[in-house]
């Protein structure tokens, strides 16, 4: 059962310390690994892109005044993440809504907090941004504290500007690509997430080579599948379907039309695939390739979408409040607040586990049997809404873009594995001849 939550801001300060350094050990658990997400504005965002799933999260938070983190969240927030990674290296994630708007001096203070309680360890951060706002300043504060940034663009102007719009109905491609000057001039770390809708598709060698053009060393292309909503989502009072629990029915399913098609999908995977083991490797990461071949090198996946099992990757809202999940912020999936509760003890929960364990436990019986069972996993639970040509709950909605992305290009990912284990560099497949029979069946390492 999810803790209940509190709004007593009082009974909240009075216990807040019960949480203090050390309950881990108390309760007798050995600390796991985790990434706890923070989103510091809650939904907040200076835009209103057309595919967002999170602005219409404000309204689980109305009875919030203020979305903004307190200076006491953020100290517990800091205080029992650092307590909690029994890592060397703490890593922050800041994102939203739009981490930016929280402003400069949110960040200057989570630094001092980070130097205050980091001891020994090495701390990391990481933002997530549309990159509207940033400036010199930002850029010398970035650089600064060697923030990596994570920039959100979708390609050209008219691929980018089709959904990615400010709360005025106005383009933003022109502030974001500034946003990246300034990125660059200051030599912070970035990398550029792009999501990937129907509008992306037939173009994707345009967009993987607008890309390229402008300097992208490193790029996530991220599909957008939302659902309309479903009658869990209208009684919380919200426009996009809930996540179901792993291996449930979801019922009638209607997509938004934002939606990319999965075959679509795979074959905007393919045609980039296809120019970048020719031309890239090595040069330029894309991450979703690089995700693929950790599994053609026997290496545990980097994301949780490509993991056997998930749950430790939950989220920290504003107020405090933990959730199992970044796509999982339902009052359900409420693991307990930040002031009162221990991180471990949250992450380490029955709920939390049973909801990390269900990815594997539910999986239907054609993805047990499929071929490349072991790259895909699976994929997010979220998008397992769709039914088993044999009629089983659990099937994802990309599975048809995956399973033929990760066959007819199998090969080439066993070449490139090949290679690095040989102690040869990847790069050697760009001159390589790989075979590739037509219609051949290629499994999974």
């Amino acid at each position: 059962m999810a803790k209940k939550s509190t709004t007593n801001k009082k009974k909240l300060r009075r216990r807040a310390r019960a949480g203090a350094l050390g309950r881990s050990k108390a309760s007798g658990l050995d600390p796991v690994r985790f990434s706890l997400m923070a989103k510091p504005f809650g939904p907040v965002c200076n835009l209103r892109c057309r595919y967002c799933f999170y602005l219409e999260k404000d309204i689980l938070f109305s009875q919030d005044a203020d979305t903004r983190m307190s200076d006491e969240v953020l100290e517990a927030y800091i205080r029992k993440t650092i307590a909690a990674t029994p890592a060397q290296e703490v890593a922050f994630h800041w994102q939203g809504g739009e981490p930016t708007m929280m402003g400069l001096a949110f960040y200057e203070k989570a630094i001092r907090l980070q130097q205050q309680y980091a001891g020994k360890k090495r701390i990391r951060n990481v933002i997530q941004t549309n990159g509207t706002v940033l400036d010199d300043s930002w850029g010398r504060f970035l650089a600064a504290h060697k923030f990596l940034v994570g920039l959100s663009l979708d390609g050209p102007a008219d691929v980018h500007d089709h959904h990615r719009i400010d709360a005025g109905g106005r383009p933003t491609f022109d502030r974001v690509m500034r946003g990246m000057r300034v990125l660059r001039d200051h030599g912070v770390e970035f990398n550029v997430l792009a999501c990937v809708t129907p509008e992306s598709c037939g173009r994707a060698l345009e967009i993987y080579r607008f890309f390229r053009d402008n300097g992208v060393g490193f790029i996530q292309f991220m599909p957008i599948v939302e659902r309309l909503p479903d009658e869990a989502a209208t009684q919380l009072g919200l426009e996009l379907a809930v996540g179901i629990r792993a291996g449930e029915a979801a019922g009638a399913v209607r997509m938004t039309p934002w939606s990319v098609e999965p075959l679509a999908y795979g074959e905007f995977l393919t045609e980039i695939f296809d120019e970048w083991v020719r031309n890239d490797v090595s040069s330029i990461a894309v991450m979703n390739f690089e995700w693929a071949l950790a599994a053609w090198l026997d290496r545990p996946a980097r994301v949780c979408q490509w993991m056997p099992n998930c749950g430790r990757s939950p989220i920290i809202e504003h107020n405090g409040d933990v959730y199992s999940c970044d796509h999982y912020v339902y009052p359900d999936y409420r693991l307990g607040n930040i002031l009162t509760d221990d991180l471990q003890e949250m992450i380490q929960s029955d709920a939390q586990c049973s909801f990390g364990e269900a990815k594997s436990k539910a999986l239907p019986d054609y993805c047990r049997e499929c071929s490349v069972l072991r790259v895909c996993w699976g994929e997010c639970p979220k998008r397992r809404f769709l039914d088993t040509p044999d009629g089983q709950p659990g099937l994802n909605y990309l599975c048809e873009g995956y399973k033929a992305f990760f066959t007819h290009r199998g090969p080439f990912f066993k070449a490139i594995a090949q290679l690095i284990r040989a102690g040869r560099p990847a790069t050697d497949i760009m001159s390589a001849e790989v075979i590739v029979m037509p219609h051949a069946h290629v499994s999974s390492p």
